[in-house]
């Protein structure tokens, strides 16, 4: 009887492969045709098999997608672009009387995180404890460690920021761009 339990192991793996397989290729058809995401070169199997790079190519998308329909919803319906995004972080920061700006996400200043940081404590005043920064002369420690401070102080303050703290270092514009649209969406709700 220990045959056919070996054989019906290896039936339902194969059964259960086979459904992998095919939600795969569903969720590739899905944001190929319905969502309009750009898979070029992305298939079902690339997913089942685990392959990381185009995994996170569509993970990116799908995470960038809710990020933007938090800020629609938010603004009555109006597309929200980067300058948009980039606009409202200067003039909220400017509004609450923070030396910072950032041009771009890919500006050089966010590896500090000192505008992530002003514009938590601009969202939600006296959120932030400056005395635990360092806020010159940063070296790749220091600029980590204020980095895990405003991811967590933007979760803390009711964000649901998912970068990590090395994608504010290393300025990583797509992640970047996810923390501020964001704190966005939180600062928006608390007007």
């Amino acid at each position: 009887n220990g045959e056919s339990r070996f054989s019906m192991t290896i039936s339902m793996s194969a059964v259960l492969g086979i459904s992998w397989l095919e939600n795969c290729n569903y969720a590739v058809e899905l944001g190929k045709n319905q969502a309009k995401f750009s898979l070029v070169g992305i298939g079902g199997q690339d997913l089942n098999e685990g392959n990381r790079t185009l995994t996170l190519a569509l993970i990116w998308q799908l995470m960038r997608r809710y990020t933007l329909n938090i800020l629609e919803e938010i603004g009555g319906g109006q597309k929200v672009n980067d300058d948009i995004i980039v606009n409202w972080v200067n003039e909220t920061l400017k509004e609450a009387e923070k030396s910072s700006s950032i041009s771009s996400f890919k500006d050089p200043k966010i590896s500090t995180s000192l505008p992530v940081l002003d514009l938590i404590d601009a969202i939600q005043p006296g959120s932030i404890n400056y005395d635990l920064l360092k806020t010159e002369n940063l070296n790749d420690e220091e600029k980590l460690n204020n980095a895990k401070y405003a991811i967590s102080m933007a979760r803390k303050i009711g964000a649901r920021v998912y970068a990590l703290p090395e994608d504010l270092v290393e300025v990583n514009p797509k992640m970047v761009m996810t923390v501020f649209a964001c704190l966005m969406g939180k600062g928006m709700k608390r007007v």
